[in-house]
């Protein structure tokens, strides 16, 4: 009897398996009246900036590492990811931050040391400090800092403020497989911009004796200048990735604006509208990742179309762009995923000086709206974009957007797979294999992966 069940079970499973591959190789979708625009000449020459196939460490790694700390861009580095990702914030002193969510609750200890009350004592002791103000001065600045303060928000807190907190010990509470006692002892720290790109030229933050963060502050008129201090990582790969880095929706973070962010990338040496790569750089070089020293560098993205317009004005499209998709009922979201309403959304990429398409994608564990049909990505090709779409967690993932399943079969009016070009993933050594399976990572590109575990013992964790 239990047998019987047994192949009921495995006959299901199939079942659902090919109902799921059949709804997305959907061919009733009609893209062949649908008209989209197409990158101009100039517009494809930035896009070419980027390899074809990139592996994108989305936030370095969720898995295996807290996100966004050091921990996880010198593993994502290390491992042979193409690009470090991070989310753009600020802090109320004007530190870019990389750090995802717009409240600090759920990967750091925000609760044990700042709770939902405004930080006055450590406020006042900043402003004494680190600024010029007189005493009167600073009671106003408190009053009017107490007045916009918003419980667990990063642009409410200094910096100084920040490092105060574990964005580490989280992730060993959440994730006990993973958890490893180095995330702790080798304190995690809000990352910085600079920390994400010095990171990938092969350094890590220097610490002082007691293992807390060494920086120099030095007193400014309403607020301290920082000055972050690095050293060479000695346990560095050789690799040097890019940054692909994203914009949050205009309102959430007032005070980081495009031009904000070329003038701190133009401080970093990282900006290639003033500071352009070598024409003859090479994405990879003695087998080792090179990207962070071409014209592809960087790669901005945004879901907000206020953003993205404004990254426009800012950037006039010399600087790689990617627009990313989310179906919902939010201000910018797709809302209408027919052939029409999607193409409508590759168009405001292109109107908006994008150069690639960021759709989202189904699957477990994130369970995403599926955005990247055949038919979908037939759209973005016709406009000579390409896809790089978020986020790949299992090999079951890769294989259905790369098309495996197909089988090498086509859909009459749609383009052959693969569907997907460049993979955020949360797991880049086996996004790298997967890429290495198929033969297609470009010409002097790293061949062999080490194992995971294996990279975070070597760093210490």
């Amino acid at each position: 009897m239990l047998k019987h069940v047994f192949k009921l079970g495995a006959i299901a499973v199939t079942l659902m398996a090919c109902n799921e591959q059949d709804s997305f190789n959907d061919s009733s979708a009609d893209v062949t009246k649908v008209a989209v625009m197409q990158l101009s000449s100039e517009m494809t020459k930035v896009r070419d900036y980027v390899p074809q196939y990139p592996v994108i460490a989305h936030r370095g790694s969720t898995f295996w590492t807290p996100e966004e700390t050091e921990s996880a861009y010198r593993w994502a580095r290390n491992i042979g990811a193409d690009y470090l990702e991070a989310d753009l914030q600020i802090s109320k002193d004007g530190v870019i931050l990389a750090l995802h969510d717009d409240n600090l609750k759920r990967t750091t200890n925000y609760e044990n040391v700042f709770g939902e009350t405004f930080p006055e004592s450590m406020r006042r002791e900043y402003y004494q400090t680190f600024t010029m103000m007189t005493a009167s001065e600073i009671e106003t600045q408190i009053a009017a800092d107490k007045a916009g303060f918003i419980p667990g928000a990063a642009n409410s807190y200094m910096y100084w403020e920040l490092m105060k907190l574990d964005a580490g010990k989280w992730f060993n509470d959440a994730n006990p497989e993973q958890a490893r006692s180095g995330f702790v002892a080798q304190h995690q720290y809000i990352s910085t911009l600079e920390d994400l790109i010095r990171i990938g030229e092969g350094k890590k933050l220097k610490r002082k004796p007691d293992n807390s963060r060494d920086i120099v502050m030095v007193k400014g008129k309403k607020q301290a200048t920082y000055t972050f201090l690095y050293e060479v990582d000695d346990k560095d790969s050789g690799n040097r990735p890019g940054v692909y880095i994203e914009f949050k929706e205009p309102w959430l973070n007032p005070a980081l604006t495009p031009p904000v962010l070329g003038k701190e990338l133009s401080r970093l040496g990282w900006n290639i509208i003033d500071k352009p790569a070598a024409t003859n750089a090479q994405w990879y070089k003695d087998k080792k990742v090179n990207i962070g020293n071409t014209n592809g560098k960087v790669i901005l993205q945004t879901f907000s179309l206020s953003s993205l317009k404004q990254a426009k004005d800012a950037f006039q499209g010399k600087i790689p762009m990617c627009f990313l998709l989310w179906k919902g009922n939010g201000a910018t979201d797709l809302i209408d995923d027919s052939p029409q309403g999607y193409a409508s959304f590759i168009n405001l990429g292109i109107e908006n000086l994008a150069h690639f398409m960021g759709p989202a994608i189904a699957g477990a564990p994130n369970n995403y709206p599926e955005m990247l049909r055949p038919w979908q990505a037939t759209l973005i090709r016709k406009s000579n974009m390409r896809i790089h779409a978020y986020s790949f967690d299992t090999m079951d993932q890769m294989k259905k957007y790369f098309g495996d399943y197909n089988y090498g079969n086509t859909i009459p009016g749609q383009a052959p797979p693969p569907y997907v070009d460049g993979m955020f993933t949360n797991r880049s050594e086996m996004t790298l294999d997967y890429y290495i399976s198929k033969g297609v990572r470009p010409s002097g590109a790293p061949e062999n992966v080490k194992m995971a575990p294996a990279i975070l013992d070597e760093l210490g964790y």
